[in-house]
């Protein structure tokens, strides 16, 4: 099966190159040029096309097994691939958790058959992300993980926490950290502050979030393990990160699209679509974050994609689930909202959600060469549209940017030179 791309421009970490052309044989690219006139099964004219190495996203939750009726694995990768990502990495916070070889080998035996994305296995740091016992990481590892975490929930013992990082470290995983203090937290709902206060919600201070990250730098200087900072809402933990990495601590960082565009400001008549965790914070947090996704101190930006049923969504607010759809939104929300406005430049949005999380999680994707996977993403840079919830292919519409105005849309995803999406 031969595929050839014509005259896209090919914008990957480190080039752009106008009107190129891309030969794909056996899943693969094969060459790369101008003028290919070899042959091919199927033709994509990409004049006036961004062509980007498939989108890698290192934290979503894809609810399977267990929770079936949020997302499932064939869902969730339809979403995925929707927004043009070809690699996700699902955390572990599933019933039964994956804290063993057998869940991982499932998952993986089961994505197979019914992903048209490339799905990989976030194992548990913990046994049943309680947080005492270390789960078996060496054996998660030879079934397909590709780092640990407990997300959802804090490993709140400093010394579980140490262990994992010399543990995980053994066998080259990254554990990534859910930062958050849960005495400080005290069971909140939104971000404390004035907000919380007139909406008469009980608050989480940025503290929970800022001492967990603390210590985790700590931790990670003392071990000389590295350690990987989840979805980082505050102005404290982006400088407690610029600083720990100054110092050569072996720290990354990510944070997600909803943390770049959105204040607590969006939980205003309790819309429970707009609570989550860590909470949406204060606007002086979102310019901290700004400004550490574009000097560095953040590493990626992730999805930290969390689907729930209608009905989980629709009670009281604090009884209300953590967490939004984010698969079909944060390319265009980067877009509209960092590249548009010149705080990052096309280069820099594709290491942030292709090139940096392939390293992080130690697989082969991010780039577009020859040789090498033909995963692949076409986009129109300067379509703009509204975004409508009801046109999302996820099984869940839990979304706060229903209405918003975008620009970029995604009309072909590839994976091993097979087109799983196509915008009709």
């Amino acid at each position: 099966m031969k595929l050839l791309i014509k005259n896209g421009t090919i914008i990957t970490r480190d080039r752009t190159e106008v009107n190129r052309d891309i030969l794909i044989e056996d899943n693969k690219i094969s060459r790369i040029g101008e003028g290919i006139s070899d042959a091919a099964d199927q033709i994509i004219d990409a004049k006036g096309l961004a062509v980007l190495p498939g989108l890698v996203d290192a934290h979503c939750h894809l609810r399977d097994p267990g929770y079936e009726y949020k997302e499932d694995i064939k869902s969730g990768s339809i979403s995925a691939a929707k927004g043009g990502f070809t690699s996700i990495a699902c955390m572990p916070n599933t019933n039964p958790v994956i804290d063993n070889e057998s869940i991982v080998r499932t998952i993986m035996e089961k994505a197979s058959h019914e992903a048209v994305v490339n799905v990989y296995p976030i194992g548990a740091i913990t046994k049943g992300l309680e947080g005492n016992e270390l789960a078996e990481m060496g054996s998660m590892k030879a079934a397909g993980i590709v780092a640990v975490s407990d997300d959802g929930k804090p490993v709140m013992q400093a010394s579980v926490m140490k262990k994992a990082l010399i543990y995980a470290g053994g066998f080259g995983l990254t554990v990534i950290s859910h930062c958050e203090d849960l005495n400080i937290a005290e069971g909140g709902s939104m971000n404390e502050g004035e907000t919380s206060t007139r909406l008469g919600v009980h608050g989480i201070p940025s503290a929970a979030e800022d001492v967990m990250v603390s210590r985790e730098i700590i931790l990670s200087e003392y071990t000389g393990m590295p350690v990987h900072i989840a979805h980082v809402s505050t102005k404290g933990a982006v400088e407690m990160i610029r600083q720990a990495k100054k110092r050569g601590v072996l720290v990354t960082a990510e944070t997600c699209p909803h943390y770049f565009t959105l204040t607590e400001k969006a939980c205003e008549g309790y819309n429970t679509n707009a609570k989550m965790n860590p909470p949406l914070r204060t606007q002086e947090d979102v310019d901290a974050v700004i400004q550490g996704l574009k000097d560095g101190t953040i590493d990626i930006i992730a999805t930290d994609h969390a689907p729930h049923h209608f009905d989980e969504k629709n009670v009281e607010f604090e009884m209300a689930l953590n967490g939004i759809v984010g698969f079909e939104t944060a390319l265009p929300l980067a877009l509209t909202y960092l590249v548009r406005p010149g705080i990052l430049n096309l280069n820099q949005l594709i290491d942030k959600m292709s090139t940096k999380p392939s390293e992080i999680l130690k697989i082969d994707k991010g780039d577009i060469r020859a040789e090498a996977d033909a995963d692949l993403v076409l986009v129109n840079l300067d379509e703009e549209y509204t975004i409508d919830t009801n046109d999302f292919l996820s099984k869940s519409k839990n979304s706060p940017f229903g209405g918003f105005k975008v620009t970029g849309r995604v009309k072909y995803t590839l994976v091993g030179g097979k087109i799983v999406y196509q915008d009709r």
